[in-house]
C-alpha cells in the first residue's frame, strides 16, 4: 500500500509544447548538413596502411583478394562496364594478358555495343604489340558496329603505322561500301595523296561526288584536279557539275567557282559567258554573291560597256522579283520598262510591255486604273517615237480603248492622245471618228474641249459651233462653255449671235459660276460700247442679287462711261445702294460700299458731299456674345466687333438710351475722382464751371 502510494506520488514528465509554430528565419537543408560535414571532415577515414609484399605467397594472397573484390563488384552489377575495364586493366598491369583478354571477352558478351570497351580492348593488344590480336579485334568491331567511324579511323591508322598500305586501303574500301560521311572520304583521298596515288584519288572522288552530290564536293573535286595541274580535267568536272545539277538545282557557288577557275586560266570570255548564263537562270535573292563577283570581274578585266551591262542586269533582276511578288505594282513596272527601254532590243521591250499591260486591275473603279492606263500610254508613245511603227501604235491605242469600261468611266486623255496621233499621221477622218465615238460613248467636258480645240486649229468654225451646241446640251450649267462659245462668235464678228448666246446662258435655271458669266456679258457689252444695254444688264443683275460688288461695279461703270452727268449718276447709284443695303445683315459689305463711296467723293466730290458721307460712316464697337459648341453646350463668351450706323441709331431709341447711360456713368466716375483729390477739385473750381450735355 505504501509502495503504491509512493509510486502514485511520482510525477510523470509533461510533454513540451511548442508555442511558436512559425518557420525559423534560417532554414537548414540536408544538402547544407552534408556540405558542412565534408568541410569539417567528420567522416574522413584514415588511409589504409601501406602493405609491403615480401614473398610469392603474400602476392598470391593479394591477387586472390583483389580478384575476389573485382568479381564481387561484377557480380553485383554486370552492366557497369567501368568495373570490367578496371578489372582488365588491373590484370594488364600484372602482365596477365591472357586473363585481361578473358575479362574483355566476358564484358563483350555482356554489352557488345559499348564503344569504349572495344577501344580499350584493342588498345591493350596494340600496347602489348599483339598486332594480329588487335587486327582481329578491329575486324570484329567494324563488323559488329560498322557505323562507328572511330573504329575505322583507328584500324586504318594502325595499318598505316605498321606500313601495311595495301591492308589500310582494303580497310578503306570496306569502309566506303557503307557510304560513310564526307570526312571519311576525305580521309581516304588524303591517304592516297600521301602516297602520290593521284589516279586512285581521282577514282575515289568520282565515287564520292555520286554518293554525296553536293555543290561543295564537286568544287573540291575540280580544285583537286586544278591543284595537280589537270586543268582540262578540272574544266570537265565543272561542266559535268553544271549538267548534273541542271536548271532546277542551280547554285551560285558552283558558277562562281567555275568562273574563278576560268579567270585563273585567263579565259575571260568564258568567264563572262558563265556569269551571264548563271544570272539568266538564278533568281536575284540567290545570286547576290554571283552579282558581286561578276561586278568585280568586269571592273578588273571588262570595259565600260561590260560594267554597265552587269549593273543593268542586276537592276533587271531586282525589278523582276518585285513584279513577280506583286504583278499589280505598276510603279515597279514603270521603273522596269524605263530600264529596258534604255538598253534593250525592241522585241524585249515589247515583251515586257505586253506582260505589264496583261495585269488588268481586278476592280472596275477609276482610282485603281489611273496608274495602269499610263502603261498603255507609254507603250503607244514607245511604238511611235522609238520603234517608229505607226501601225503597232494604232493597234495599241485601239486595244486600250476597247479594254476601258466606258459605261462606268473613261479616260479623256487616251481618246485625245489617239486623235493627236492620227493627226500626226495625217489621218484627219480617223481622228474625228475617234473623238466623235468618245463623245457618243462617254461625253466629258475634257473631250468636248479637246475636240473643239482641234477644230479651231483646223479653222473649221461650223464644226466648232455644232460641237459647242452638243457641249451645251450635255452640260448647260457650264458657264465657261457659254463664255467660250460667245467669244468664238465675237471673234467671228457675229455680235448678235454672241449676244443671243449670252441671253440664253443667263436664262438657264442652274449655273456653276453665274457671277463669271454676268461679268463676261457685261464686259462684252462694254467692249461693244453699248452703254444703255450695259446699264440694263446691271439693273437685271441687281434684281437677282444685291451683292455689294455689283453696286460698286455699277457705280464705277457709270463713272467710267465719261458721258455728261456721269458723276451724278454714279452718286445716285451709291445713294440707291446705301438705301437698299440698310436692311442687309452683312454690315461689313455695307461698310465696304460706304468706303468706296467716300473714296469717290474724296476724288470728285465737294466738301459738303464728303461731310455727308462721313456722317454715314459707322462706329466700331466691341461686343460680347455666347459661344456654343458643336454638341449645343455653352463654350463661354467671345468678343467681336460690330458696326453701328448713324441711320440705324436714329431709328432705334434703345441705342440712344444706351449712349446716355454711358455718358452718365462717365460723369459719375469723374465726380468720384474729384472727391478723392481735393487739390484737383480746387483747381477745377478756380478754372471755372464745366458744362455737360
Amino acid at each position: 500500500m505504501a509502495a503504491s502510494t509512493a509510486a502514485g506520488k511520482q510525477r510523470i514528465p509533461k510533454v513540451a509544447k511548442v508555442k511558436n509554430k512559425a518557420p525559423a528565419e534560417v532554414q537548414i537543408t540536408a544538402e547544407q548538413l552534408l556540405r558542412e560535414a565534408k568541410e569539417r571532415e567528420l567522416e574522413l577515414l584514415p588511409p589504409p596502411p601501406q602493405q609491403k609484399i615480401t614473398d610469392e605467397e603474400e602476392l598470391n594472397d593479394y591477387k586472390l583478394r583483389k580478384r575476389k573484390t573485382f568479381e564481387d563488384n561484377i557480380r553485383k552489377n554486370r552492366t557497369v562496364i567501368s568495373n570490367w575495364i578496371k578489372y582488365a586493366q588491373w590484370e594488364e598491369s600484372l602482365k596477365e594478358i591472357q586473363r585481361a583478354r578473358s575479362i574483355y571477352e566476358r564484358a563483350l558478351d555482356v554489352d557488345y555495343r559499348n564503344i569504349t570497351l572495344w577501344l580499350k580492348y584493342a588498345e591493350m593488344e596494340m600496347k602489348n604489340r599483339q598486332v594480329n590480336h588487335a587486327r582481329n579485334i578491329w575486324d570484329r568491331a567494324i563488323t559488329t558496329l560498322p557505323r562507328v567511324n572511330q573504329f575505322w579511323y583507328k584500324y586504318t591508322y594502325m595499318e598505316e603505322m605498321l606500313g601495311n598500305i595495301a591492308g589500310a586501303r582494303q580497310v578503306f574500301e570496306r569502309w566506303m561500301e557503307w557510304r560513310p560521311e564526307e570526312q571519311a572520304w576525305h580521309s581516304y583521298i588524303n591517304f592516297e595523296l600521301r602516297y602520290k596515288e593521284v589516279d586512285r584519288a581521282r577514282t575515289i572522288y568520282e565515287r564520292f561526288v555520286l554518293v554525296h552530290p553536293d555543290v561543295k564536293n564537286w568544287i573540291k573535286y575540280a580544285r583537286f584536279e586544278e591543284k595537280h595541274g589537270y586543268f582540262a580535267h578540272a574544266r570537265k568536272v565543272y561542266e559535268r557539275a553544271v549538267e548534273f545539277f541542271g536548271d532546277e538545282h542551280m547554285d551560285e557557288h558552283l558558277y562562281v567557282a567555275f568562273a574563278k577557275f576560268e579567270e585563273n586560266q585567263k579565259e575571260f570570255e568564258r568567264v563572262r559567258v558563265i556569269y551571264k548564263y548563271a544570272l539568266d537562270r538564278i533568281s536575284k535573292q540567290e545570286a547576290q554573291e554571283l552579282f558581286k563577283n561578276y561586278t568585280i570581274f568586269e571592273k578588273k578585266f571588262g570595259d565600260r560597256r561590260g560594267i554597265e551591262d552587269i549593273i543593268v542586269s542586276k537592276r533587271r533582276f531586282q525589278y523582276e522579283e518585285e513584279v513577280k511578288a506583286n504583278p499589280h505594282n505598276y510603279d515597279a513596272w514603270f521603273d522596269y520598262l524605263r530600264l529596258v527601254e534604255s538598253d534593250a532590243e525592241a522585241e524585249t521591250v515589247r515583251e515586257v510591255y505586253e506582260r505589264a499591260i496583261a495585269n488588268v486591275p481586278p476592280v472596275q473603279e477609276k482610282r485603281h486604273w489611273k496608274r495602269y492606263i499610263y502603261l498603255w500610254i507609254n507603250y503607244a508613245l514607245y511604238e511611235e517615237l522609238e520603234a517608229k511603227d505607226p501601225e503597232r501604235t494604232r493597234q495599241v491605242y485601239q486595244a486600250s480603248l476597247e479594254l476601258i469600261p466606258h459605261k462606268k468611266f473613261t479616260f479623256a486623255k487616251m481618246w485625245l492622245l489617239y486623235a493627236q496621233f492620227e493627226i500626226r499621221q495625217k489621218n484627219l477622218p480617223f481622228a474625228r471618228r475617234a473623238l466623235g465615238t468618245s463623245i457618243g460613248k462617254c461625253p466629258k467636258n475634257k473631250l468636248f474641249k479637246g475636240y473643239i480645240e482641234l477644230e479651231l486649229q483646223l479653222r473649221e468654225f461650223d464644226r466648232c459651233r455644232k460641237l459647242y451646241e452638243k457641249f451645251l446640251e450635255f452640260g448647260p450649267e457650264n458657264c465657261t462653255s457659254w463664255i467660250k462659245f460667245a467669244e468664238l462668235e465675237t471673234i467671228l464678228g457675229d455680235i448678235e449671235r454672241a449676244r443671243a448666246i449670252y441671253e440664253l446662258a443667263i436664262s438657264q435655271p442652274r449655273l456653276d459660276m453665274p457671277e463669271v458669266l454676268w461679268k463676261s456679258y457685261i464686259d462684252f457689252e462694254i467692249e461693244q460700247e453699248e452703254t444703255e444695254r450695259t446699264r440694263n444688264l446691271y439693273r437685271r443683275l441687281l434684281q437677282r442679287t444685291q451683292h455689294v460688288k455689283v453696286w460698286i461695279s455699277f457705280a464705277q461703270f457709270e463713272l467710267s462711261s465719261g458721258k455728261e452727268g456721269s458723276l451724278a449718276k454714279c452718286r445716285q447709284i451709291y445713294e440707291e445702294a446705301n438705301k437698299t443695303m440698310r436692311n442687309c445683315e452683312e454690315k461689313e459689305e455695307r461698310l465696304m460700299l460706304l468706303e468706296s463711296w467716300r473714296n469717290f467723293e474724296d476724288e470728285f466730290g465737294t466738301a459738303s458731299d464728303k461731310e455727308r458721307v462721313d456722317k454715314l460712316m459707322p462706329e466700331k464697337v466691341k461686343k460680347r456674345r455666347k459661344v456654343q459648341a458643336d454638341d449645343g453646350s455653352d463654350a463661354g463668351w467671345e468678343e467681336y466687333y460690330d458696326y453701328i450706323f448713324p441711320e440705324d441709331a436714329a431709328n432705334q431709341p434703345n441705342l440712344k438710351l444706351l449712349a446716355m447711360a454711358k455718358l452718365w456713368k462717365k460723369q459719375q466716375q469723374e465726380k468720384e475722382a474729384g472727391e478723392q483729390d481735393p487739390d484737383t477739385d480746387t483747381a477745377e473750381r478756380e478754372a471755372g464751371p464745366s458744362c455737360s450735355y
